[in-house]
């Protein structure tokens, strides 16, 4: 499967992240169970930077999945918020806080953010064609 999610989640450095909106601050937990057990993930996000550590302290957003779920997301096979509207994926709290943790594991393999590929595009020769697949 590659990637799982705790290897996602210790990978992370603390350093400054754009793509998170300056003025969300607040505190995630990520619940995984499997078997009986849970394992949990504790992230601080203050000034775009996020920090993680192991807790079960109580936090702004708490996320609670099977653990495979995590994992199919950190592997890019399944994406947050389509797992949380098949009820594969809960949330209760701070639903601003959600946006870092969609931001947090990658997309599918080989996507891009629209922006990049037009970009791409306008820059290769004869970008005026029609690029349509």
């Amino acid at each position: 499967m590659g990637t799982t999610a705790a290897e996602q989640l210790l990978a992370l450095t603390p350093e400054r992240r754009p793509e998170i909106p300056e003025t969300l601050n607040g505190t995630l937990r990520l619940d995984a169970y499997e078997n009986g057990w849970t394992q949990h993930w504790y992230l601080t996000v203050t000034d775009q930077h996020v920090e993680v550590s192991r807790s079960a302290d109580d936090a702004d957003l708490v996320v609670r999945a099977h653990r495979t779920v995590f994992d199919r997301m950190a592997a890019g096979q399944l994406r947050a918020a389509a797992a949380m509207l098949r009820n594969d994926l809960t949330v209760e709290g701070d639903m601003r806080l959600f946006v870092v943790f969609r931001r947090i594991f990658p997309g599918k393999a080989g996507a891009r953010h629209p922006r990049e590929a037009a970009r791409q595009v306008a820059a290769e020769p004869n970008s005026g064609r029609d690029v349509r697949r």
